[in-house]
C-alpha cells in the first residue's frame, strides 16, 4: 500500500505584488522629487569653495535678461526696495540672498547691495560649489 501525500510545493512566483510595490515607489518618488525645490530659477551662479550657514529671509535673484525676482516673483528694480522692505519689515536681523546669474555685469549686483546698504539688511552672494 502506497503512502500519498496530497501537499504539493508551489514553485511559481507571482510577481503582482512586486509590481505594485515598483509602481507605488515610482509614484512616491515622482511627488517627492517636485516638492524639492518649487520656488528655484535656473541660474549659473559663480563658483567658490567657502559657504555660508546664515538662513536668509528672502532671495533676490536677477536672470541673465536682467529680470529681477523676490523669490519667485518678478519685480521691477524701481519697486525692488519698496517690495523688500514690505518682505522683511517683521524680521529681527533680515538678511538677503542674492542669486545672480554669472553672465550679468557686476553693476546690477552693487545696485541691490546699495539698497541692502542704505536699509542695514545682511546681503549674502549665493554662490555654486567648485567642482
Amino acid at each position: 500500500m502506497a503512502i500519498k501525500t496530497s501537499n504539493r510545493i508551489n514553485a511559481s512566483f507571482s510577481m503582482s505584488s512586486m509590481t505594485d510595490l515598483v509602481f507605488l515607489l515610482l509614484i512616491f518618488f515622482m511627488i517627492t522629487s517636485t516638492l524639492v525645490s518649487p520656488n528655484a530659477l535656473k541660474l549659473l551662479l559663480p563658483q567658490a569653495n567657502n559657504q555660508t550657514a546664515a538662513k536668509p529671509a528672502t532671495t533676490v535673484s536677477i536672470t541673465r535678461d536682467i529680470h529681477y525676482y523676490i523669490e519667485t516673483d518678478p519685480v521691477e528694480f524701481s519697486d525692488l526696495e519698496r517690495q523688500l522692505q514690505l518682505k522683511l519689515m517683521d524680521e529681527d536681523d533680515p538678511t538677503i540672498s542674492l542669486h545672480i546669474d554669472k553672465s550679468v555685469p557686476v553693476e546690477y549686483m552693487t545696485k541691490v547691495m546699495v539698497i541692502a546698504k542704505n536699509n542695514k539688511w545682511k546681503l549674502i552672494l549665493a554662490t555654486a560649489p567648485e567642482k
